[in-house]
């Protein structure tokens, strides 16, 4: 029988050479994960600008818009880019100017909102 102790050193042993691998192949993403609060009950309405402004991203890996199931107005966003660059790029795209001249008055607050650097993981389209 493996003893805890052992699982969880070996367990980081993996995931510290998988890492590696991982940035190796990874180096560079751009990460972001945000909270927005809507207008009470303009939550779905607001998703649904989000989810039809985000097609033709250049850069974009990933872009998934959630509901939080704990909260009636908030949404949650996570997206995953090439790098920083491709991000700040397209905040200038026309559709995506659109969405947000169209969704920021459904917007009553923002959340958290992190950076982060995406190491890979299952889903998340390659570039």
């Amino acid at each position: 029988m493996i003893e805890r102790r052992d699982f969880v050193a070996g367990g980081l042993a993996v995931a510290a050479m998988a890492g590696g691998a991982a940035q190796a192949q990874t180096a560079g993403l751009h990460g972001l994960i945000g909270k927005m609060i809507a207008h009470p009950g303009k939550r779905d309405e607001l998703a649904k600008i989000l989810l039809d402004g985000v097609a033709g991203m250049p850069g974009c890996l990933s872009y998934i818009v959630a509901i939080d199931p704990k909260d009636a107005n908030a949404i949650w966003v996570t997206e995953v880019w090439t790098d920083a660059a491709a991000h700040a790029a397209s905040l200038k795209l026309p559709q995506v100017r659109a969405a947000i001249t169209k969704g920021r008055p459904l917007i009553a607050a923002f959340g958290e909102h992190i950076t982060t650097v995406p190491l890979g993981g299952h889903g998340l389209a390659k570039g």
